[in-house]
């Protein structure tokens, strides 16, 4: 038996302990688990910070270090997440429907855990606590196979982690962390289709494509963040420069920033010159079409390319658009189903703008920024779905269960008559 094969089924077999836990003992699990995190602060930043220089060592881009970095806030924050997702309702056991049939039987439909879910990702230290905790709190078993960019602070992040699992009763398998990362070991793990539940990967279109090609289990995707905002021709231009400005800086290397700005031809005069004075006073880059261009001359051609790309960085592609219908043609040719905004004081122009779109989240008058799990009042996150599966968004507990049915009756048979 393989390495992988043998971790994968002791996760299957704790599994079903976490599964078997009372509410309250999953809640006091949880809250023990961010405990841990806050005691094991000083190991788990010290891991982090060799991470950092090694990853420096290795030329990786700003981006890249920012999602790896982790300090005494972030770590907090983190901590703070899983008490969020513990204090959450359970899921499990949850009916969700009950009907009683014509012959008396009573058909409910009741939330149950998935299993064994994989969480494939990159350099994401904090993805490895909140994928945890969501998985867990939902009954589930976890197997996280981190990159290699982050294995030191995955490693000591996991060990505080297990010492509140053991504490609760439940194997340390329940949260197995994978420690091989050739490539060869992600794919066979992708493959047990008899033990592995479902897989989610987390991080850069390479990796997103890896694991949809190689893998035989399902797959939610959480592809890559092209999100657009889109000024209407009525916008009120400081809610809408309020939007830009947010959506693009607060935070460029997350899946919600802010890629595209399309801007309605009878607003951009008065806004783009606005717009490029408010975000190169943040450092943004902007690239335009010949008709942005024409407005603020000293901003850069923007290419195909460009409208396809998510930057993860302080840089944004510009387009002026003559009508709604060419920014939502835009967005369907550019987009990747991930966020959209727009901004525009009409309700009608609004709804035509959510209906036509069929984007996992969809934004009126409102940043980017809260296309977010914890934003959206599910807790944590485990990823933003933008495969149409069984979830599809922000993934929180409730998309780590699964209805069943129940059938409970007093005798009833179907073809046998008395």
């Amino acid at each position: 038996m393989s390495e992988i094969r043998e971790l994968a089924l002791r996760c299957r077999d704790a599994s079903r302990a976490v599964a078997a836990l009372h509410t309250e003992d999953r809640y006091a699990m949880l809250r023990a688990m961010a405990d841990a995190l806050v005691a094991d602060a000083p190991a788990i930043l010290a891991a982090n910070a060799q991470d950092l220089d090694a990853a420096r060592d290795k030329g990786v881009g700003a981006a890249m270090l920012d999602r790896l970095r982790l300090d005494d806030a972030r770590l907090a924050g983190v901590a703070d997440a899983l008490r969020e997702v513990a204090a959450l309702p359970d899921p499990v056991g949850r009916v969700t429907r009950r009907e009683t049939r014509p012959n008396g039987i009573v058909v409910e439909r009741v939330r149950t855990p998935l299993g064994v879910v994989a969480m494939i990702y990159e350099a994401r230290p904090n993805v490895t606590a909140d994928a945890a905790a969501l998985c867990l709190k939902a009954g589930n078993g976890v197997i996280l196979r981190g990159g290699s960019e982050a294995i030191r602070s995955n490693q000591a992040i996991a060990r505080a982690l297990h010492r509140a699992l053991e504490a609760a009763g439940v194997p340390a398998a329940a949260l197995t962390i994978v420690e091989d990362l050739r490539r060869e070991t992600m794919v066979e793990l992708l493959q047990l289709t008899d033990i592995v539940d479902l897989a989610i990967p987390r991080g850069g279109e390479g990796l997103i494509r890896f694991v949809a090609e190689h893998a035989r289990v399902p797959v939610i995707k959480h592809y890559k963040g092209v999100c657009h905002l889109y000024v209407h021709a009525d916008a009120d231009q400081a809610l809408a420069l309020r939007l830009l400005v947010d959506g693009k800086v607060s935070r460029p290397s997350a899946c919600n920033a802010l890629e595209t700005l399309l801007v309605h031809a009878d607003a951009a005069e008065e806004f783009l010159p606005r717009a490029a004075h408010a975000l190169r006073a943040h450092g943004v880059e902007l690239r335009g079409d010949a008709a942005a261009r024409g407005i603020v001359p000293d901003m850069g051609e923007a290419t195909v390319d460009d409208y396809d790309a998510e930057y993860l960085d302080l840089v944004i592609a510009v387009r002026v658009v003559d009508s709604l219908e060419t920014a939502l043609d835009h967005i369907h040719r550019h987009g990747s189903d991930h966020t959209e905004v727009i901004a525009t004081p009409d309700p009608a122009v609004a709804e035509a703008f959510v209906q036509a779109l069929r984007s996992a989240v969809v934004m009126v008058n409102a940043s980017s920024r809260f296309s977010d799990g914890g934003e959206l009042g599910l807790g944590a996150e485990i990823g933003i779905s933008t495969t149409r599966l069984h979830a599809y968004g922000p993934m929180g507990l409730e998309a780590l269960t699964v209805e069943r049915f129940v059938v409970r009756g007093e005798g009833q048979t179907r073809n046998i008559h008395d």
